[in-house]
Order: C-alpha cells, then sequence, then structure tokens
C-alpha cells in the first residue's frame, strides 16, 4: 500500500467513513514534477473516490469567489497525478456539516465567509476532524494590512506575507487554546509534494524572471502559515492561490494575472526617506520575523516600501501574456503541491 492510500484509509478508519483502495498505474508526471515510481510501483487511490469539500456559506453562495476554480484545480490534479479524485467539489456550509467528516480534504477561501467567527458546534466538529486527520486549507488566510479594509482586494493581489489575518487568529484560538500560526519555512516538503521547482521562466522579462527565481517565488514557494498538530500541518493559510486555476470550457485561463516587483537604484534611498505619498502607510511581517513599511499612493497599491536596514525599494507593475500564463501554471503547481501534501501526509 502506497503512502497515498494508506494516509487516506487511516483518515477514513479515524472519521468511520469505509474506504476501498485499487491500484492505479505508475504515475508520469510532468516536467518539473517529482520522479515517477520505479516500473511496476502503482500509486494507490481510493477506490470510492476521493472527494474534497468546500466552504460555501449559504447565505453567500451566489457571490463566490473563483467558484470554477476549486473544479479546474480538481481536473488538473486527477490527470497529472492519476489520483481518483472528484472534480466536482462537496459544498459545506459551515463547519459544523457533517459532510465535512466524508472528505480528507477541505478548501475555504477566506473572503467567501463574512464572519470568522465559530459556532459551538463548528468548533467541537472541527476540533475532531483536524485531531482525526483532516486538512483545512484557508486560501486568502494571508491578506496583507493594506489589503484588509476591502476583502475583495485580496482576491486580486497576492502579497507575501509570513502572519495569519487576525480573524483566523482568533477563531482558531477558540479551537485549539494556546497554538499559534507559524511561518512555513520554504525548505518545507509541502513545496515538493508533486511538483519541484519554478515553471520555465525564460519567456519573463529579465527584471522579472531575476524577481521571481530570487524574491518572489523562489524554488515554486510561496508564503505561506501553517496551525500543526503533533508535528502535521491541520490548518494552512495563504495570500490568494485560487485566481490562477480557473478554466473556461475551452481551457482557457479565466483570469489575467500581472506581477508586482520590487526595484531599487542609486540614489533611491535618500529620495524615498523624504519622499511625499497620499495613501496610507503599513506593516507587513517578512519570513524572518522583520518588518517592511510599505507607502500607498492609491487604495491598496503599494508604491514604494522601506525594508529592514534602511533600504527602500519602488514597485513596478509588469503585465503580458507570458506573465500570466506563468502566474497561472505557478498557481497551479501549488494548489497540487497543496493537495497531495495534505493526502499523502
Amino acid at each position: 500500500m502506497t503512502r497515498l492510500a494508506n494516509r487516506i484509509l487511516l483518515w477514513a478508519v479515524g472519521c468511520g467513513v469505509a474506504a476501498g483502495l485499487w491500484a492505479a498505474g505508475p504515475v508520469a508526471g510532468p516536467a518539473g514534477a517529482s520522479p515517477p515510481p520505479p516500473p511496476g510501483v502503482a500509486l494507490a487511490a481510493v477506490q470510492d473516490e476521493v472527494r474534497v469539500a468546500q466552504l460555501v456559506p449559504a447565505t453567500d453562495y451566489y457571490q463566490r469567489n473563483y467558484a470554477d476554480a476549486l473544479p479546474s484545480l480538481l481536473r488538473h490534479v486527477a490527470e497529472a497525478a492519476h489520483v481518483n479524485v472528484v472534480s466536482e467539489p462537496v459544498n459545506i456550509s459551515s463547519f459544523a456539516d457533517e459532510r465535512l467528516l466524508e472528505c480528507p480534504f477541505v478548501y475555504a477561501n477566506f473572503a467567501d465567509r463574512s464572519d470568522w467567527t465559530f459556532s459551538p458546534a463548528e468548533v467541537d466538529q472541527l476540533r475532531g476532524y483536524l485531531e482525526r486527520g483532516g486538512f483545512l486549507y484557508i486560501d486568502a488566510g494571508i491578506t496583507a494590512s493594506f489589503l484588509r479594509e476591502h476583502p475583495e482586494y485580496g482576491q486580486h493581489h497576492s502579497y507575501a506575507e509570513w502572519d495569519a489575518s487576525p480573524e483566523l487568529k482568533t477563531a482558531f484560538a477558540a479551537v485549539f487554546p494556546g497554538l499559534d500560526f507559524q511561518p512555513l519555512r520554504r525548505s518545507d516538503p509541502l513545496f515538493r509534494a508533486f511538483y519541484q521547482g519554478l515553471p520555465d521562466t525564460s519567456l519573463l522579462p529579465v527584471t522579472v524572471k531575476s524577481y521571481t527565481e530570487q524574491e518572489k517565488w523562489p524554488d515554486g514557494t510561496y508564503s505561506a502559515v501553517a496551525l500543526r498538530l503533533n508535528g502535521r500541518i491541520a490548518v494552512l493559510a495563504t495570500p490568494i492561490v485560487a485566481m490562477g486555476w480557473g478554466r473556461n470550457s475551452l481551457g482557457q485561463w479565466n483570469t489575467t494575472i500581472r506581477f508586482r516587483v520590487l526595484e531599487g537604484t542609486a540614489g533611491l534611498d535618500e529620495y524615498l526617506a523624504t519622499a511625499a505619498y497620499s495613501g496610507p502607510r503599513f506593516e507587513v511581517v517578512r519570513e524572518d520575523g522583520g518588518k517592511d513599511v510599505i507607502y500607498c499612493q492609491d487604495a491598496a497599491m503599494p508604491a514604494w516600501a522601506q525594508e529592514p536596514g534602511g533600504h527602500w525599494r519602488v514597485f513596478r507593475y509588469y503585465a503580458s501574456r507570458e506573465i500570466s500564463d506563468f502566474a497561472h501554471v505557478f498557481y497551479t503547481r501549488l494548489g497540487t503541491n497543496i493537495l497531495l501534501y495534505a493526502l499523502t501526509r
């Protein structure tokens, strides 16, 4: 029995869900994926199919963000990783929904729920679900402070920060008192669960390519925080990822994504230290625990940043079809890694 089959079976037994196993053919991952098993080694999946849950509050059903994103990702995972995962998620209206216990993985977009105060029933069921091996992924559960006044901004800006949204910290303090979200290091195996490294960066503009490889998404990593139980990631939160998953009926990407890049030049430190700005000023938490100070000219549009050590850089925005396509592939690979990590750990 492979790790995937064993992981799902143990979870199913713990939750009282019966699961049968079948053996599929060897995985032949695409370029950048982990090496396939040796000949004759099969990837086991669940005979009765892997079901993924999605939090869809009843009051906000028709206002969901990126409604087609998760089904698109699940179709990709089924095809790329040969996992028998159902493309249509099980919609749950709250974490008290008993159908939660049928699924080893649940996806929630932070902005789809207006109030993250858990009911007593949600606290009890969510605690039991996570303690028995369930995995909760909260997309856009990291939202930089300059985006928080308008939750919709956090659906289009994936600003890197290593600090969970205040609402999530408060909510999960009721579920697991004394446990906190911690930054996920770029060395974490989650980022190599199936795909490794970045997609091909050769078509990116030189400045964008260098920044992406060295600072934005080095080695295919992303800003994230995790709440762990007995060393295992039980709850994961990131800036928005689903904006890069959705495809239409023709297989085309549904969104256009552009890049925000920090750039510096000689004399910039002295100039920006005294520059005037018309928008708000915010702090964001870096991976190492330090803080950047972000200055905005327009709402939710950072203009420049003061970094630790007195360094200053400006934000520049780049857009092209190559950049957008690259971002979609990256986000799809990241989503695949998150899901497969959850199913195999």
